[in-house]
């Protein structure tokens, strides 16, 4: 085989890590998953970087392009164990991540919600005399002799990271700057973050966190980084390495070791990519999504063919005021604990077993019952994982359901386990309808989309809950976030706060920030080496009614900011508004407040292949008592899925047995295969 024809991507998550390495022009490919290494999480990718080289055979040298979905950040975010950091901010406003948006979420308890934990304990924010107006102009000048001082007392306290966030930066980031390379000068080994460079909009909470939480990962990012690219080179691997970012696209390492926020969402992310790729394929553009793995489910929206974003989301407890995919995450995976809580009502989830120990039936020590062990109990899953590398203990899942759920509830254990699964399943409805019936849509315009470990085992009972009129279980669902990274381009937004008030805007002033905007972005596909030909740039414009304290993000339509595109702008918010809030108001003043451009470097798509078509009727491989729906176990056919063709259709009850995923094929329902080896389920005949 000729030299550079391959691409090799991965995404580590909490339990496997996902793996797949395929010939670029779509004749050839190869997935594997191996076992994540929590504490070290390089390990876990050097381990999938190994077995699939060593399985496909291919030589290293051989590999054009290295893609990476990684939780690293994510991790050390969620768990507080980002670097020891610092902020520094304007005199008199030490106090911004303390007051935050002195609201309590509307999710929360009233009388029980406690205000979380800061990415900055207020010990370490430091304050330092200068100002600038909303319009940009110096009201008092940077004090260098008091940025000495700070400097003393940020070495003395050991700090490892430092977030400089000043009021009205965005407007005119002249101070933060030179206080950054002061800084810079006078703490070496120090990892600072300029909020001008990580979120350079108005709304000091928001624009504070981000610039903490990027500054805390930073240190943690660069250190993973380094070793990844130590290990792939130590490993004759010299391809580029490409990290996936929350926005959909990927990036180079070293902008990802600079913007650690940015890949809050990485995995995540990956998976709605994928999806909307192979969605593409299979003739569906408009798609609600599941990825249901060992800790948590992510439910993502993708329409015309594009995953849904959103600039107010979350990571945690913390707002996350960048551009990344939409996605509603809640506790439910195939490791979230069963529990009887002392009011005699079963709890599943949102804690987790995790990888380590595990569910009950991975033998590995742990002893509470989780979903896994409820679909291993009902016969939904084999007895082993990974075709067989990982066996699991089927009596070990049924000591733990009968004991700490049948027994106390006095109910059998079958009865248990499939109260589990309800119970999950209603959760999962809810998180999918959080993102399709909240949002003024409905369930039956969107093909339902399971994917991750466990997703195809729950899909077929979602999709009819959900009234969804097809599902589609891709063809390596377990595998999926890594296959998403195959079809992702590299991807940058660019925004700043340009404050227009309604009957007086500034049509020149909002020209020059978008060309800035774009020559920022042009500059950055030209250091990734993109051709010219191959970059692309949107513009799109925050707007919001007079005294609103929410903004739309509607794209700008035209190559000139004139009256003409103005009028149609808000012509459009108008409507969306209408489309999201039932509701418009024409003759209502409208603000523009922030202006976004997104820089999109188009790479070389990877081709998947195409399998054969069938000639005959599918056989099954095998039978397995399984219980699939609420009567006792009985035999029911398997089936493997690398020996499903083109047209083979499958009526259920019946199972789908693959190395990454099984998939469950309710009665009364069937399952076509596509020519990508798509699964395809509906409710009847096909």
């Amino acid at each position: 085989m000729s030299s550079q024809r391959f691409a090799l991507a991965l995404d580590v998550g909490g339990t496997f890590t996902d793996v797949i390495l395929a010939e670029r022009a779509g004749g050839h490919l190869w997935v594997t998953k191996s076992s994540s290494v929590p504490s070290d999480p390089a390990a876990g990718f050097f381990g999938g970087v190994e077995k699939i080289m060593r399985e496909s055979g291919i030589a290293a040298e051989d590999v054009s392009i290295i893609l990476h979905g990684s939780t690293v950040a994510t991790n050390a975010i969620l768990e507080g164990k980002g670097a020891r950091t610092g902020l520094l901010t304007t005199d008199g406003f030490r106090h911004v991540l303390e007051i935050g948006r002195a609201e309590i979420p509307r999710e929360a308890n009233l009388f029980g919600w406690v205000k979380p934990k800061r990415p900055v304990l207020p010990r370490n924010i430091f304050e330092v005399p200068e100002r600038v107006r909303l319009d940009g102009s110096v009201v008092t000048p940077l004090d260098e002799a008091a940025l000495a001082r700070v400097a003393d007392e940020i070495e003395a306290r050991g700090l490892d990271a430092l977030a400089i966030v000043f009021l009205h930066s965005y407007a005119n980031p002249d101070h933060e700057r030179r206080a950054g390379a002061f800084l810079r000068g006078r703490l070496a080994g120090v990892e600072i973050a300029l909020s001008v460079d990580v979120l350079p909009l108005f709304r000091e909470y928001e624009r504070a966190t981000a610039t903490a939480l990027n500054a805390s990962v930073q240190p943690v990012v660069g250190r993973y980084i380094g070793q990844l690219s130590k290990g792939l080179k130590d490993r004759g691997l010299a391809a580029p390495l490409f990290i996936m970012k929350s926005n959909g696209g990927t990036c180079p390492p070293e902008e990802a070791a600079r913007g650690g926020v940015h890949l809050a969402l990485s995995g995540p992310a990956a998976g709605a990519a994928g999806a909307a790729h192979l969605g593409r394929l299979a003739g569906f553009e408009d798609i609600l999504t599941i990825d249901m793995g060992g800790t948590s489910a992510d439910v993502a929206l993708i329409r015309g063919g594009e995953p849904a974003t959103t600039t107010t989301g979350s990571i945690g407890v913390h707002p996350l005021a960048l551009s990344i995919v939409d996605i509603h995450t809640i506790g439910a995976g195939g490791g979230s604990k069963a529990i009887v809580t002392d009011l005699g009502a079963i709890r599943v989830g949102p804690e987790s077993a995790g990888a380590d120990p595990g569910p009950a039936a991975y033998g590995k020590g742990g002893t509470e019952p989780t979903v896994t062990d409820a679909n291993l109990l009902l016969g939904k899953i084999p007895p082993h994982l990974l075709d067989g590398e990982i066996a699991l203990d089927p009596e070990a899942a049924e000591r733990a359901i009968k004991t700490q759920v049948a027994d106390p509830l006095g109910i059998d254990t079958l009865a248990a386990a499939r109260g589990i699964i309800d119970l999950v399943d209603n959760a999962m409805v809810a998180a999918l309808k959080v993102m399709s019936v909240e949002r003024g849509l409905d369930p039956r315009d969107f093909t339902l989309s399971a994917f991750g470990g466990a997703g195809p085992v729950h899909g077929a009972r979602l999709m009819r809950l959900l009234t969804a009129p097809r599902l589609l279980v891709p063809r390596y669902p377990g595998i999926l976030c890594a296959i998403g990274l195959l079809a992702t381009d590299l991807r940058y937004g660019f925004a700043i706060t340009r404050l227009q008030r309604a009957g007086r805007y500034d049509l020149g002033g909002m020209e020059m920030a978008f060309a800035d905007l774009a020559a920022q972005a042009d500059t950055r596909l030209a250091a990734d080496g993109i051709a010219p030909e191959d970059r692309r740039i949107r513009r799109a414009v925050d707007l919001r009614y007079e005294k609103q304290g929410v903004e739309l993000t509607i794209p700008f339509v035209g190559d000139a900011v004139t009256e003409a595109a103005i009028g149609a702008l808000v012509e459009n918010f108008h409507a969306e508004h209408e489309r999201l809030y039932t509701f418009a108001d024409p003759a209502a003043p409208v603000e523009i407040v922030n202006l976004r451009v997104e820089a999109t470097g188009l790479t070389e798509r990877i081709q998947l292949p195409e399998i054969a078509k069938a000639s005959g009727k599918p056989a099954p491989d095998a039978q397995r008592l399984a219980s699939l729906d609420a009567g006792p176990p009985v035999s029911t056919p398997i089936y493997r899925r690398n020996s499903l063709l083109a047209d083979h259709v499958i009526h259920g009850p019946a199972i789908v047995d693959q190395l990454d995923a099984t998939t469950v094929i309710l009665a009364g329902q069937s399952a076509l295969t596509d020519r990508y080896g798509n699964l395809v389920i509906r409710e009847g005949t096909p």
